[in-house]
């Protein structure tokens, strides 16, 4: 089965080859039988078929048209996991990647009923005060290639990893581009004969090719170092996930670590959040509403347009956004919910819940003595 990518309209798409056909899926779209859209004929220019069907977005304009090959696709495992080293399209976001490292994290799914025997009545007034029983998940610290940044950054941030400077500015934050937390089902393994798959400027600092090996790209010992010196501030533990009118949240929190700022412990979190549209109709976020309550005993509401300056519209075609961002508490520990406004194409308006999340500290270090390569400061 080989893979191509094709580059059109600021998407990826893949084609299969299989019994004799060739079919163009959009990834994330036609993978799950819910998303239909509109099809044209296309020739590919990698295997020169005419029969290729294209899947395109409402939105998109007519430009070049590139099919490369990538790869031959390999049968996603439903049982264990993958090794570092293994190539990937994401099914959601279509860009190519590589695994460096497995988190085991505890998912916590509000949309899966506890078992009668364990159900609490909810208190009156509280947000989602029921029970939920993690189970464990398994995620994936990634790469991202750097040609596909452009086609995807208006749907998922690539420079979400972020962590503290380590000079007086308790604000610096600083990013490394092309890092990504990625699901085991979001995982479309692949294998290719390249020696060098994946453009990134830590590839080869972090990876070297073995052909008896597979995958066969190994871990160099700069990777190794790099993730137990950083271990605390990567670090996957918890998922927190909730549907409401088919949109579903998932938010990751992230221990960043403490800084001193005007003669008191300021202690940060970052925040990675998708949001996913798992029905048909079009919807636009047009506002956010958090609750931040810290040990201290501060309740702080936050209101605002949108997320990160965007108001994001999910539909069939894009059905999934994903941003980060940061939340500072002057207490070592606290929790965060709230939810966010949507508007439907016919102007009415619905609430959509973000899951109730815990922001539990660590033992504070330096985390940024071992970054290699250069990045982008946020501050």
């Amino acid at each position: 089965m080989a893979a191509c990518v094709l580059r059109s309209w600021g998407i990826l798409s893949t084609v299969n080859k299989f019994s004799n056909k060739h079919i163009l899926r959009v990834l994330g779209v036609e993978l799950n039988s819910r998303h239909e859209v509109n099809r044209r004929r296309l020739q590919c220019s990698t295997c020169g078929l005419l029969n290729v069907q294209q899947k395109r977005f409402m939105s998109s304009r007519a430009e070049g048209k590139v099919l490369e090959t990538v790869g031959v696709f390999e049968a996603p495992k439903q049982n264990g996991k993958y090794e570092t080293g293994q190539l990937f399209l994401h099914s959601v976001f279509g860009y190519r990647g590589i695994v460096l490292f497995p988190w085991h994290a505890r998912l916590y799914d509000r949309d899966v009923a506890p078992p009668v025997s364990d159900s609490k009545p909810e208190t009156p007034g509280a947000h989602g005060s029921k029970e939920v029983k993690g189970k464990t998940h398994t995620y994936y610290q990634v790469l991202i290639d750097t040609r596909d940044c452009p086609h995807i950054s208006q749907r998922s941030q690539t420079e979400a990893v972020t962590f503290l400077a380590n000079h007086d500015d308790s604000r610096a934050l600083y990013a490394i581009p092309g890092l990504d937390y990625v699901s085991h089902e979001d995982i479309l393994p692949y294998n290719s004969t390249d020696q060098v798959p994946i453009q990134h400027e830590l590839f080869e600092r972090f990876l070297m090719f073995n052909p008896s090996k597979v995958p066969p790209f190994v871990a160099r010992d700069t990777l190794c170092a790099w993730q137990e010196k950083n271990h605390p501030w990567l670090e996957l533990s918890d998922v927190h996930r909730e549907t409401t009118e088919n949109i579903r949240v998932t938010v990751i929190p992230f221990y960043m670590g403490m800084r001193e700022a005007q003669n008191s412990h300021v202690y940060w979190w970052r925040y990675c959040i998708r949001l996913e549209n798992m029905g048909s109709e079009v919807v636009q976020l047009r506002e956010r509403h958090w609750r931040i309550f810290s040990l201290s005993g501060t309740l702080e509401t936050v209101r605002g347009r949108g997320v990160v300056g965007r108001e994001p519209v999910l539909s069939k075609e894009q059905p999934a956004f994903q941003y980060s961002s940061h939340v500072s508490l002057q207490a070592p520990s606290g929790h965060m919910w709230g939810s966010y406004r949507f508007e439907r194409h016919n102007g009415t308006f619905f609430d959509v819940r973000i899951p109730p999340f815990s922001l539990e500290s660590k033992k504070d270090d330096m985390p940024n003595s071992f970054l290699p390569g250069p990045f982008s400061s946020l501050a």
